[in-house]
């Protein structure tokens, strides 16, 4: 029998307190989805450094930290889009969420989001045994040409760019990012949390302070029209597929995010409408990069993502079905509060005046810089602000910031 054979039985007595784990675990990751600039993988960090003080069987404990995981993925994109929405004159350089947001599709957007994130779960659990055996056949080989393969991503988002000013702000945007990360990504800051380190800070700063700073003289969010999607229910399906299948990629490639998976892919995808598809494609990556994740650490024991980083640490059994049980609870609940939790967060930030809300929620990022990588966080997130400016002003994607971690893969370092 294979890595992943076998078989669990959950006993009636048990399996009261494993749901509840599963519960307690979903209403983690609400929470933190909800808080704007924490990533997952920062959230994984604190989560293992929590774990073992949790009573309770090491399996529940960690059922419940790949729940929180799998809802944060599905409720991050809640603050991503009712945050840091610029003037609708800056639209064409705003992130494609936030173009929806400015025409008055901000719930259509959720609801975008949450199918992408939702069929990629259905997609995944079936894909992930034979994506895994591909990936597992195919990686030493892409390991060992890992510069080559990140150059060529690295140099087709800077040629697929629409025009020569754009990709000489992404080849600046790339270049400045790539800088950063050679000099800060090793150092072991000082900091208050003990699971802290410099990703917080560098990712805040390159792609959250900058929407936040254009969108402080904005009009923030206008009334929001229906829901209705207006994508076709086929397109839908061929995007989140595509997200999915990435979200195996990305968690194989080190240096490759959900954005440039999108990037790289969606061009595969027909009749893709630009930001509606992004959207779709990054939920999709985002959320089946967990599962996928989750396999590769049966197959290869080998944790790919922070949240199974954070779950190997632990030493939690790996109790396949159980945990993938887990996945599926959080993924039915994060689909339901996406649209629920959303609708009132987009409403709520409307009513709140943009230029107190922009000033404060950078103010909360600077907090955060500091707990997770202390004094030096505060200058690395500064300084990445700045860098983050770059590619809006040649009117480039902001994809070429990952220039971060990519950059200094290339370089081998």
């Amino acid at each position: 029998m294979g890595p992943f054979g076998g078989s669990v039985v959950v006993a009636p007595g048990s399996a009261l307190p494993a749901l509840g784990f599963v519960l307690g675990g979903i209403a983690l990751g609400t929470v933190s989805g909800l808080v704007p600039g924490l990533h997952a993988n920062n959230f994984a960090l604190l989560l293992a450094a929590a774990a073992p003080g949790v009573p309770g069987p090491a399996l529940y404990v960690g059922v419940a930290m790949l729940a929180a995981g799998v809802t944060h993925t599905f409720l991050d994109v809640v603050p991503a889009l009712a945050l840091g929405v610029p003037d609708a004159a800056m639209a064409a350089s705003a992130l494609p969420g936030h173009r929806l947001v400015i025409e008055g599709r901000g719930r259509e957007a959720l609801r975008l989001s949450a199918l992408g994130s939702g069929l990629a779960v259905a997609f995944a659990v079936p894909l992930a045994i034979p994506m895994t055996r591909v990936m597992t056949t195919v990686y030493p080989t892409v390991r060992a040409h890992l510069p080559l393969a990140l150059g060529g991503v690295a140099v087709f988002l800077v040629v697929t760019e629409r025009s020569n000013a754009s990709r000489i702000g992404g080849v600046l945007a790339f270049l400045l990012s790539a800088g950063l990360g050679l000099l800060t990504l090793d150092i072991d800051p000082s900091a208050p949390l003990a699971a802290g380190g410099m990703l917080m800070p560098l990712f805040a700063g390159l792609f959250g302070a900058p929407v936040l700073i254009e969108a402080i003289d904005g009009a923030g969010v206008p009334e929001q029209a229906d829901a209705a999607v207006t994508t076709p229910r086929r397109t839908i399906g061929a995007t989140a597929l595509v997200g999915t299948a990435s979200g195996a990629v990305v968690g194989y490639l080190p240096g490759v995010s959900a954005a440039v998976a999108a990037t790289v892919t969606l061009p595969a995808v027909p009749e893709d409408d630009g930001a509606r598809g992004f959207l779709i494609a990054t939920s999709g990556v985002n959320t089946s990069n967990t599962i996928f994740a989750l396999f590769a650490l049966i197959a290869l024991g080998s944790p790919r993502t922070g949240v199974l980083v954070a779950l190997d640490s632990t030493g939690v059994p790996l109790d396949l079905p159980l945990l993938l049980s887990g996945v599926a609870l959080a993924a039915a609940v994060g689909f339901v509060l996406v649209p629920l939790v959303g609708d009132r967060y987009l409403r709520t930030v409307g009513r709140v005046e943009y230029t107190h809300l922009s000033i404060g929620v950078l103010c909360l990022l600077l907090a955060l810089a500091y707990l997770f990588a202390g004094p030096i966080g505060i200058g690395a997130f500064c300084a990445s602000a700045l860098i983050g400016l770059v590619p809006p002003k040649f009117r480039a994607r902001r994809v070429h910031l990952m220039g971060v971690l990519m950059g200094p893969l290339i370089l081998g370092i």
